[in-house]
Order: C-alpha cells, then sequence, then structure tokens
C-alpha cells in the first residue's frame, strides 16, 4: 500500500548538504518526493511509495551521517498524493 510521509527535521540541518544526502539515499529506495529548506531552519521532507520503502529510507536517513545533525523528526502519515515521479531537491 503507498503512503506518503511529510517530516520536518530539526537541529543542525540546513548548511551541512543534508539535501543532497538525502537525495544521494533516495537513490537506492523505491519511493518519490522532495526535500527543501525553510525559513526558520529545519528541513521539510515528503516521501511518497509503499510503506515499508518509506520507512526503510526514512531509517537510512537517520542512519547516515546526517542523523547525528538530527535532533527532531516530526513525522504525519498521508495518503498519497502521486504528484512527484522522482526524488528531488526544492530550492
Amino acid at each position: 500500500m503507498r503512503k506518503r510521509a511529510r517530516v520536518y527535521y530539526s537541529g543542525r540541518v540546513q548548511g551541512i548538504g543534508f539535501r543532497y544526502t538525502a537525495r544521494e539515499v533516495a537513490c537506492g529506495y523505491e519511493v518519490t518526493g522532495f526535500v527543501q529548506n525553510l525559513s526558520d531552519g529545519r528541513v521539510e521532507m515528503a516521501v511518497e511509495g509503499k510503506q515499508e520503502e518509506v520507512v526503510a529510507f526514512l531509517d537510512a536517513i537517520k542512519a547516515s551521517q546526517l542523523g547525528s545533525h538530527i535532533r527532531q523528526a516530526d513525522v504525519t502519515w498521508l495518503e498519497p498524493r502521486n504528484e512527484e515521479k522522482q526524488f528531488e531537491i526544492r530550492f
């Protein structure tokens, strides 16, 4: 079953290559979505795919070098939108 997760990461998550690393990690999973910096210093990520793939991808983000910079990850599960064709960085 396809699911969409919206995640807001806080901590030292900007200026460390978070978006580029997230996109690189996404290449190993069958997910679509986006990652973008927010003006308040957080990073927003929306990721969509089979629920197992999304969970594995989010776990891989935590296990990557990004994990030590994340203070908090607020995850909301949503219905899929099927809007994105790939995982991309938004500017």
